[in-house]
């Protein structure tokens, strides 16, 4: 049952804070939002609490009435936006993730954003990749303020580049874009904000600003991105991800892409699926082989002699090892940070629209 909510009449933008047994965060995230330097009339602040098992939504009613706290069972993102897109009433709809928050002035940066090009109607920026473990912050955003639509294959290609500028916490739209993307399909458990974002970018025009404005924690409780192996997260998210892929070969067709177009966009959401599919479930060494040397192709448009022969010889390894015993060897090499024992080989290159550097330290609210 969801609770009632004050109303702000007319805010000029809602802020959705999506939160599930964030206990140990959500207070940093809302003070983020309340820090933007807003008025209560120009800022309206919904959070949206998906059948919290902790302290989560009791720390956030602290807060009210400053933020409206709107309960309700649990059902994944899909089914948290869906409830707070229905309640917001702001013309501009930002969004959160309960365990991230944001720098101060993003959402005036935003407001500046839209104002200036009344043609866009999504927003994306950079972010800080926070790691609680480690301490280690990576600062990734775009390399220059640019559009982003989906009207090419070669846009099709290029939006799985910047696709992480648009994730949860750093994407803002026009109420009307939001309108025309629709209920999100509710098996989305997580990734609901790439099947939100991709399909507002299909039906409107994107623009990424070039400076970091939202603090991104990594954390063993994220349900998306985990470092070590639990296969029922890596079940999870190979399941949303196909749910993912079949929806925006649904959906992306109804905004009038070009099947080429489509193909471009979905095709590393399903390379990425079948990865999870070998890690889970195992299979023939030579779907492995596929597997690798197509995400090989997504991943770089240049690689120097050395370090495709490094690549040949990795894609060796797929054809003599059973799938699941290659992945494991995969995350050790990942974990122990063996890549710095390969400088020889030389880096590729992929897409110059982003820049990353690692941060020691970063902003606290």
């Amino acid at each position: 049952m969801l609770d009632s909510a004050p109303i702000v009449a007319n805010p000029v933008i809602t802020a959705i804070v999506d939160t599930y047994n964030h206990e140990q965060f959500i207070e940093q995230a809302l003070s983020s939002v309340l820090d933007q330097g807003l008025s209560s009339s120009e800022l309206e602040i919904l959070v949206v609490d998906d059948g919290s098992t902790d302290r989560t939504a009791d720390i956030a009613a602290k807060f009210e009435p400053k933020v409206h706290v709107l309960r309700k069972p649990n059902g994944g993102q899909a089914s948290a936006f869906n409830v707070g897109i229905a309640r917001a009433r702001g013309e501009i709809l930002a969004f959160l993730d309960g365990d991230d928050w944001w720098a101060k002035g993003k959402l005036r940066a935003i407001l500046d954003a839209l104002e200036s090009n009344p043609d866009v109607g999504v927003v994306g920026h950079g972010l800080c990749q926070v790691d609680e473990l480690t301490g280690r912050s990576l600062v990734i955003q775009p390399s220059s303020n640019r559009r982003v639509t989906l009207n090419s294959v070669e846009d099709g290609i290029n939006f799985r580049n910047i696709m992480c500028f648009l994730g949860t916490s750093r994407v803002a739209m026009r109420r009307a874009v939001l309108k025309l993307v629709g209920t999100i399909p509710p098996p989305l458990v997580v990734e609901a904000d790439e099947f939100m974002s991709t399909m507002a970018v299909a039906r409107s025009e994107a623009m990424l600003i070039p400076q970091s404005l939202t603090f991104y924690r990594l954390h063993p409780g994220n349900l998306y991105q985990f470092r070590d192996y639990d296969s029922m997260k890596v079940k999870r998210k190979m399941d949303v991800l196909m749910a993912l892929s079949t929806a925006l070969r649904q959906e992306l067709p109804r905004a009038r892409l070009l099947d080429d177009v489509v193909r471009a966009v979905v095709e590393p959401i399903d390379v990425e699926a079948r990865r999870l599919k070998l890690q889970y479930a195992g299979g023939m060494s030579w779907g492995t082989f596929q597997v690798e040397r197509a995400s090989m192709r997504l991943d770089y448009n240049h690689m120097g002699w050395k370090y495709r022969l490094f690549k040949a010889f990795v894609l060796a390894f797929t054809l003599v090892l059973p799938p699941k015993m290659f992945y494991k060897l995969r995350a050790y090499y990942s974990r122990m940070d063996l890549r710095r024992l390969r400088k020889f080989t030389g880096e590729p290159s992929s897409s110059g629209a982003i820049l990353s550097y690692e941060q020691r330290d970063h902003a606290k609210v």
